[in-house]
């Protein structure tokens, strides 16, 4: 029986059992063969089969966005307005040339969408929630988790004591008994493991594989130019939805605001001595890496050898503007003007 037949065979017994306390211990077991099995789909140790011409996205920029939807859904027409990216593109399927296409390629389409800083998903805003739940389970059957933060969790694996749970809290999904099972999925039989919420074993079987990927994901409804008004004033209302029309360029402002709050993305204007700001061309910092020093080091690594203070102008200071340390963290579009040392 191959590996897919075996992930067939695990998903179609999952769901047909019942889910109750008498089975819990068996769906932790199954949950668990099933995630090894997809990992071994996912990287395969050999392969006897002949080479299969792959291709790579190169890292560059402050951030990589994908896009992922289903044939004729407007990505190729979403991409070209927002990155100015030509693509090859009809009013029918199948048509995209220059995008990375998905069919036959799931598991390099996969790795690629594994690197992204946040994806988007561009769905049909008629039919919407058959796609979504196609490409969601997709992705997360590969250790894709979107708009979710890794599970509290500590795990470590040791050489002798067996297993040692200790809780935080009420425990309603996992016991000793439970963790047990599905470590020994693993062939781990000496690991502490403390939970610090209400863990199910889903949480647990993400901690213990380890090579999970946590990304924010925005969901581009497109096509509202064929919806009517009271439907789209319900769209807005979905979390991490954003209505859109690719092929009008309508709603793409509260797209892109939403995408940089994602991102977590924070832009930073330069001011050089007795000029007026740089507006066209930020400094882009990560947020919770966005200090003064951050920003020295982003515009060139010498700068803190010279560095006396900063003055700031932005919602970062009590008034503008303030002079700051390095340590000071700064806020989106604050303007910033380096002072050296004599």
């Amino acid at each position: 029986m191959s590996v897919i037949e075996k992930i067939s065979a695990i998903e179609k017994e999952i769901s047909i059992t019942q889910k109750n306390k008498a089975t819990s211990y068996h769906l932790g077991q199954l949950k668990s063969r099933l995630s090894i099995l997809r990992k071994q789909l996912l990287e395969p140790k050999g392969s006897s089969g002949p080479a299969v011409q792959g291709f790579e996205v190169r890292k560059n920029g402050d951030a990589t966005i994908g896009f992922l939807g289903f044939p004729s859904v407007g990505k190729s027409t979403l991409l070209s307005n927002l990155a100015g990216v030509h693509s090859e593109v009809a009013a029918y399927e199948f048509t995209t040339l220059t995008t990375v296409p998905g069919m036959g390629r799931g598991r390099q389409v996969i790795a690629v969408a594994r690197s992204c800083d946040l994806i988007f998903f561009v769905l049909d805003v008629l039919r919407p929630l058959n796609q979504k739940a196609l490409l969601e389970k997709e992705l997360d059957s590969f250790g894709i988790r979107l708009n979710k933060s890794p599970p509290n969790i500590y795990y470590k694996k040791k050489d002798k004591g067996g297993i040692n749970l200790t809780a935080t809290c009420t425990l309603t999904n996992l016991d000793l008994d439970m963790v047990k099972s599905v470590l020994g999925e693993y062939k781990i039989h000496n690991a502490d493991v403390i939970l610090r919420y209400d863990a199910t074993v889903d949480d647990l079987i993400d901690v213990v594989e380890g090579n999970r990927v946590y990304l924010p994901a925005i969901y581009c409804l497109n096509k509202i130019d064929q919806i009517s008004i009271e439907e789209l004033d319900v769209i807005y209302k979905i979390p991490h939805c954003v209505p859109i029309s690719a092929h009008h360029k309508w709603n793409y402002d509260d797209l892109l605001e939403k995408m940089w709050d994602y991102l977590s993305l924070v832009r930073v204007y330069t001011k050089p001595k007795g000029q007026l700001p740089d507006y066209e061309a930020p400094v882009v910092l990560k947020r919770g890496k966005c200090t003064i020093e951050h920003f020295c080091n982003r515009l060139h690594k010498s700068i803190m050898a010279q560095f006396k203070y900063a003055l700031v102008w932005g919602s970062s200071v009590k008034h503008n503007p303030q002079k700051c340390g390095k340590e000071h963290i700064l806020a989106d579009e604050d303007v910033v003007q380096i002072v050296k040392k004599i």
